[in-house]
């Protein structure tokens, strides 16, 4: 849905601009403009079609990509564009790419691929490439070389340009590459399609300062920068005005926020200020880094009424050997203190993280290790990866890269471990009543509503689709490994 504390401002700002004089320099005016152009040239096409014309954005990755989306999405309506659940139907296709594993692209390609039929046959059809995997030089030459028939290709620094490039590639009939190296840019205030009426991810910063050496994020993402606190208060307020309960602080690194600002504001101190805006109820946040984890935080977050009793705390190895050689900033020993404190502060909190498994030179001591923090953190649940090469990071040509057979039996070893931590550990809410913020009708059983714990934990439950967006009691019947099973408590 479009935000619509929003679009009434929007279109009264469009109202103003006359497009027979030159595209306004400042931003987010200047894409105002480009806006409102676009939505000429998509009527003239409509008009000619005999028919509306759709989108369909595709998003691939994190959860910075999927705010993007939204973004992308929102400016396709606002010009114009119905959205359209199936690209195969679409008359301007995107594709939002990431870039973290390297068979990631192959997948994009695929997809590009079986675009090419319906380009030829729908001669209103535009295809679009954006996201972290367009900031690669070799990526991009092989898009002009082999994949001709694309529109248009961006990157992540210059999402916020979208009309903007619409309009150049409508008005050159060619291709059109717009690539930005890095930006120090930030540009907010542009239509945003939320694809749920009642929560929303909320961008606090950009980039990662962090270079851990398998990671490619730093490279496409650039370096940190942060929102100013005011314009975040000022989006989030907008947002509960328009009936936002829930919102998840997004960044690559939230625990480093604020250090580049002119005034300097930590992640807790931000956090402070979200808690008092009225009718906010909870708070969520990701990714934290441990080696920024701060006393100043896990004080904030056991204090706090409205931040979510989960915290995703990345660990990728149990090795402090190995945590060095991924350049990671802290050892097993001190991320099992901040688990540690983190419990203490908050007893109930449930605790995620990422592993890799088989990273280069990893024995099978340095898997102990691994096993050995799994087993005394009990986490809830874990998203555990077979290391992948990623041409441009320095683990890329380390020497000693362990053989597959190994990884993946290791690899199979944790996640059997992880698994059955996790149904133990998830299991101890059973029989308690719990506030769920309902998301939607279950996947599966059309009888059955889903929703979300405080912990992240998803439950199922006998319900009606009026209960969506609300903050109920619910009571845990039966655990089901990483779900549960519950009732609606009738008041």
């Amino acid at each position: 849905m479009i935000d619509n504390t929003k679009n009434e401002e929007f279109e009264t700002i469009l109202d103003t601009i006359d497009l027979s004089k030159p595209a306004p320099v400042d931003e987010p005016k200047r894409q105002y403009y480009f806006i409102k152009k676009a939505r000429g040239y998509v009527k003239q096409m409509s008009e000619k079609a005999g028919r509306p014309l759709f989108s369909h954005v595709t998003t691939f990755g994190c959860q910075m990509n999927a705010r993007d989306s939204e973004k992308l999405t929102g400016i396709l309506e606002q010009i114009g564009y119905r959205e359209e659940t199936e690209e195969e139907k679409a008359d301007f296709v995107i594709y939002n790419t990431c870039t973290v594993r390297e068979n990631a692209n192959q997948r994009v390609y695929g997809r590009i691929g079986q675009l090419k039929k319906g380009k030829k046959d729908n001669p209103y059809m535009l295809i679009g490439l954006c996201g972290c995997m367009m900031q690669e030089t070799e990526v991009v030459e092989k898009l002009k070389k082999s994949y001709r028939y694309i529109d248009l290709i961006f990157g992540t620094h210059n999402i916020y340009k979208f009309a903007e490039l619409i309009v150049t590639r409508l008005e050159s009939q060619g291709m059109v590459i717009d690539i930005w190296k890095d930006t120090d840019k930030i540009v907010e205030d542009l239509p945003s399609e939320r694809k749920y009426f009642f929560k929303s991810g909320v961008n606090i910063m950009f980039g990662c300062n962090n270079f851990c050496s398998y990671c490619i994020v730093p490279y496409v993402r650039g370096r940190e920068r942060s929102r100013n606190p005011q314009d975040i208060i000022r989006e989030i307020e907008a947002l509960v005005a328009d009936g936002v309960v829930e919102i998840m602080l997004l960044g690559q690194n939230v625990n480093s926020y604020g250090k580049n600002l002119k005034t300097p504001m930590s992640f807790a101190e931000l956090l402070q200020e979200i808690e008092k805006i009225e009718g906010l109820k909870r708070i969520r946040f990701m990714t934290s880094h441990p080696k920024d984890l701060s006393d100043e935080l896990i004080e904030v977050m056991g204090k706090s009424q409205k931040i979510c009793k989960h915290l995703h705390l990345p660990v990728q190895s149990g090795s402090s050997r190995i945590l060095k050689s991924m350049n990671r900033g802290y050892t097993k020993e001190h991320y099992l203190e901040l688990v540690d404190k983190i419990r203490t502060a908050v007893p109930d909190i449930s605790l995620t993280t990422d592993i890799i498994v088989g990273f280069p030179t990893e024995t099978e001591e340095d898997f102990q290790e691994t096993l050995d923090v799994v087993r005394k953190v009990r986490y809830d649940s874990a998203f555990t990866f077979i290391y992948s090469k990623r041409t441009g990071t320095p683990a890329a040509s380390m020497e000693k890269q362990v053989a597959d057979a190994v990884v993946k039996d290791r690899f199979n070893r944790l996640l059997q471990e992880v698994q059955k931590i996790s149904g133990e550990v998830c299991s101890v809410h059973t029989d308690t009543v719990q506030e769920i913020l309902v998301e939607g009708v279950n996947d599966h059983d059309s009888l059955l509503m889903t929703g979300r714990m405080s912990n992240n934990q998803l439950v199922h439950f006998p319900g009606d689709e009026s209960l969506i967006g609300k903050i109920i009691d619910v009571k845990l019947k039966e655990c089901k490994g990483f779900y549960y099973i519950g009732e609606l408590l009738k008041k």
